[in-house]
C-alpha cells in the first residue's frame, strides 16, 4: 500500500522550525513502491464552519458517573459529500469533550450500542484480531491519565454490545472506569484502545478530548469560554457516496493480506470536518490541539490568504504561536514558535493573537511529508483557515503571562536505571515492505521485561534502527525528554553493540522544560527519557502486587501489529 523504506538524508525539522544539528545515519534499505491511493471525490476547502464538541461538565459530586455511549450515526464532513455513516461517543466525531476537576475523581461508564458487523475490513491474521474474535469490540483507554491499571484501558479488556469480554478476566472491567484526576491542568483525549483493531476503530470516529483544570490555571487569565477551542487533526479517504474509505493493502505480505503498514488519507479533518473555516474575533484565542491521526505528522504554519484560503505570500507578517502547554499540562513559561511539529497523539496548547488583523484571513498548513520524513504519499496541505471577521464583542482582558507554572525536573542520579530498548522492524526481503514492528525485540504475547518499582525513576532510551520516525507512548506516567544521540546503526545490527557518532542533543525547544507521554523517536538516533512510576494518589495497593500497563508506538497500524508491549509497575 504504502512507499517505504527509503532511507532518511534530510534534515529532521522540529516545532522551532530549526534543523536538527546531524542527518540520520545510513542505512541499506530496499523500497516499496505502490501508488498513493486518493478519495473518490474532490472537495473544496474551507467551505464548511468548524464544528465544536459538545462539552460535558463533572459536577464534582461525589460518586459521580458519566455515561458515554459508542453509537453508529450519520454526520455531514463536506458541504458537498453525503452524510458519512460513523461511530462515536454519545453519537458524534469527535465525541463530547469531557472537562473534569483536579483532585476530583470522575467514573465514566463506556457502553456499547454498536452493530455486530464492522465498518471497516479486519485482518483476521493480526494477532488479537483472530476471526474467533467478535468483529466489534472496544475499550476505551484516556490518553496520558494517571490511573489504576483496570481503568487505563488495557488492549484485551475489550467488550462488546452483547455482553463478551476479552480473554483476560482479571482485567475486563465491568464498572464504570474511575479517573482520580490527580494531575494538574492538561489535555488529554480518550479513544479506543482494542488490540489488533484499534486502527479501524479510531478511525470510525472513536475519539474525543478530556480536560482536566485547576486552580493555578484560572488563576492565569487564559482566553476562555467561546475563546478556548479543541482541534482535533486527523486525515480520512472518502468515497463519492460520502463513506469512509480505508484501504487493503496490494501486493501485500502473505503474513498479512488486508493490513496496511500506515495509513494517510488526502483530506485533513479537524473536529469531523473537512478542512473547515473559524470565523474570529480580533483578540486572543487558546486552542487545545491533538494529532488524533492514525500515522500523518503535522508540520503547521499559518500563512496571510484570501477569504477562500488561497495564500496571498510567504510572509512571516502573521500571529505567531504561542505554545504554553504540551501533553502534560502548562510549560512554565510560553514559548513564542513560528511552525508546531506534532506527531500522533502529541498534544499542543497554543494561543494565537489576532489582534489588529481586522478583516484578514489565515490558512493554517500542513507540509510535513508523509511518512515522516521521507514522503511518497499524497501530502495533505489545507488544515484550516481562520478569517478575523466576527466584531468585537467586548474587551479582551486575557492574557499570555510571562510565567505559567512552576516545573520539577527529575533529576537522574548515578542511581537511575537505564534500560536500552529496541525499536525494529521485519522486512519482507524483496522490496523492504515492512511486515511487523517490535519494540524491545519482542512480540505482544511474550513475557515482560520492564518490571519499574513503584515510586522508582528510570531513565528508557529508544534505540531506532528503523527508517520511521515512532511516536512512543508509555501508559501511566509523564516523562520528561533527556537528550537524542546519533549511533551507528549498522555496527549495532552486526554487533548488538552501542557506538555513538555524535554528541548528545538537547530536546526540542517546546520539549524542554515540559511534561510529556509522547515522544518522537528519530531513525538513527537514541532518545532518551526519564520518568517516576508513581501511582494514583490514594491507590489500595499491597506489597508485591504487579500493576499491568503498556506501552506501544501510536502509529495505530504499527501499535495493532505488534508494535506494543505490556509492562508491570511492582508495588
Amino acid at each position: 500500500m504504502l512507499s517505504r523504506r527509503r532511507l532518511l538524508q534530510r534534515g529532521l525539522t522540529t516545532a522551532a522550525g530549526l534543523t536538527l544539528s546531524r542527518t540520520v545515519p545510513a542505512m541499506q534499505q530496499a523500497m516499496a513502491s505502490p501508488a498513493q491511493v486518493r478519495s473518490g471525490a474532490r472537495l473544496i476547502p474551507y467551505v464548511d464552519p468548524l464544528p465544536v464538541p459538545p462539552v460535558i461538565r463533572a459536577t464534582g459530586r461525589p460518586g459521580e458517573v458519566i455515561n458515554l455511549e459508542m453509537r453508529q450515526f450519520q454526520q455531514k464532513v463536506h458541504r458537498d459529500l453525503p452524510p458519512t455513516t460513523l461511530w462515536g461517543y454519545n453519537g458524534s466525531w469527535p465525541g463530547p469533550t469531557i472537562e473534569a476537576q483536579s483532585g476530583q475523581p470522575l467514573s465514566i461508564n463506556w457502553v456499547s450500542k454498536l452493530p455486530t458487523t464492522h465498518l471497516l475490513p479486519i485482518d483476521h491474521s493480526i494477532h488479537g484480531a483472530e476471526s474467533s474474535l467478535p468483529a466489534v469490540r472496544n475499550v476505551a483507554h484516556v490518553h496520558g491519565a494517571c490511573t489504576m491499571p483496570d481503568d487505563d484501558g488495557y488492549p484485551e479488556a475489550w467488550f462488546t454490545e452483547q455482553g463478551g469480554h476479552g480473554p483476560r478476566g482479571s482485567k475486563f472491567n465491568p464498572r464504570p472506569s474511575s479517573y482520580p484526576n490527580c494531575q494538574p491542568s492538561t489535555s488529554l483525549w480518550y479513544h479506543d484502545h482494542c488490540l489488533g483493531i484499534t486502527r479501524l476503530n479510531v478511525y470510525t470516529g472513536l475519539a474525543g478530548f478530556y480536560l482536566i483544570r485547576d486552580e493555578a490555571e484560572r488563576a492565569l487569565n487564559l482566553p476562555q469560554g467561546e475563546f478556548e477551542i479543541p482541534l482535533m487533526l486527523q486525515d480520512r479517504l472518502f468515497h463519492r457516496d460520502g463513506s469512509l474509505y480505508y484501504p487493503k493493502v496490494v501486493n501485500g505480505p502473505k503474513e498479512h493480506p488486508i493490513w496496511i503498514q500506515e495509513f494517510y488519507g488526502d483530506y485533513n479533518c479537524v473536529n469531523g470536518k473537512v478542512s473547515p473555516f473559524l470565523e474570529v474575533e480580533p483578540r486572543k484565542y487558546r486552542f487545545r490541539i491533538v494529532n488524533a491521526a492514525n500515522a500523518r505528522f503535522y508540520h503547521l504554519r499559518l500563512f496571510i490568504s484570501d477569504a477562500t484560503g488561497k495564500i496571498q505570500n510567504d510572509s512571516f507578517d502573521v500571529p505567531s504561536f504561542q505554545q504554553i502547554g504540551t501533553d502534560g499540562g502548562l510549560l512554565p513559561s510560553p514559548l513564542e514558535i513560528r511552525y508546531l511539529l506534532i506527531g500522533p497523539a502529541e498534544r499542543f496548547d497554543i494561543i494565537v493573537d489576532f489582534s489588529g488583523c481586522e478583516g484578514k484571513s489565515f490558512s493554517l498548513v500542513n507540509d510535513a511529508p508523509a511518512p515522516y520524513t521521507m514522503g511518497g504519499q499524497y501530502l495533505a496541505e489545507d488544515v484550516m483557515l481562520f478569517k478575523v471577521t466576527k466584531p468585537l464583542s467586548g474587551k479582551d482582558t486575557s492574557v499570555v503571562p510571562e510565567a505559567l507554572v512552576p516545573f520539577e525536573p527529575l533529576v537522574p542520579t548515578y542511581a537511575t536505571r537505564e534500560r536500552l530498548l529496541l525499536v525494529s522492524e521485519k522486512e519482507r526481503p524483496s522490496d523492504g515492505y515492512v511486515i511487523t514492528g517490535l519494540l524491545g525485540n519482542a512480540r505482544w504475547h511474550e513475557p515482560i521485561t520492564e518490571d519499574p518499582k513503584a515510586g522508582s525513576t528510570e531513565i528508557w532510551s529508544f534505540v531506532n534502527i528503523t527508517g520511521d520516525v515512532h511516536p512512543l507512548h508509555v501508559h501511566l506516567v509523564q516523562f520528561q525528554v533527556l537528550n537524542r544521540q546519533t549511533f551507528d546503526v549498522q555496527t549495532y545490527q552486526q554487533t548488538g553493540k552501542l557506538v555513538f557518532t555524535g554528541k548528545p542533543m538537547a530536546p526540542e525547544s517546546n520539549e524542554r522544560p515540559a511534561h510529556k507521554d509522547t515522544i518522537k523517536s528519530y531513525p538513527g538516533y537514541v532518545t532518551r527519557v526519564v520518568m517516576r512510576f508513581d501511582l494514583p494518589h490514594g491507590a489500595q495497593v499491597a506489597p508485591g502486587d504487579e500493576l499491568l500497563y503498556v506501552w506501544h508506538c501510536h502509529i495505530l497500524e504499527h501499535e495493532d501489529n505488534e508494535m506494543m508491549r505490556p509492562y508491570k509497575v511492582v508495588v
